[in-house]
């Protein structure tokens, strides 16, 4: 849309807030998809590594939990939905939630961080 059909800045800035916001909505929903795919692709069979599986199941469950909030932060607030249309199994809603801390430490080595000049 066109900057000059809006009245005023803060239009134009209210209206770049509802796209960025649909856009993370978008994003997440792709990325919980994409954790659901891979969990579909590794199912649970007499030869299946349980800890590969428990991994692919606390993905899948951030992916959703993430999704959820952000669906929240627009005004949908009921899940029902996303786990009607995403075929959110069980397991995967029962795990929904933040990573285990371990599990979300940075890779870079902590001197690299540290090696950056001081800001006073």
């Amino acid at each position: 849309m066109a900057p000059h059909l809006f009245r005023s800045g803060y239009e134009v800035l209210q209206y770049e807030i509802a796209e960025e916001r649909a856009s993370a909505l978008a994003r997440l929903g792709q990325r919980l998809e994409d954790a659901l795919t891979a969990l579909a692709a590794y199912p649970p069979t007499a030869d299946f590594d349980r800890k590969i599986r428990n991994r692919l199941v606390e993905q899948a469950g951030y992916a959703l939990w993430m999704f959820v909030v952000q669906r929240e932060s627009v005004g949908l607030n009921k899940i029902d939905h996303v786990i009607q249309i995403y075929r959110v199994p069980k397991e995967v809603l029962a795990r929904m939630g933040p990573l285990p801390k371990a599990s979300i430490e940075p890779t870079k080595p902590r001197a690299v961080a540290e090696a950056r000049a001081p800001l006073f």
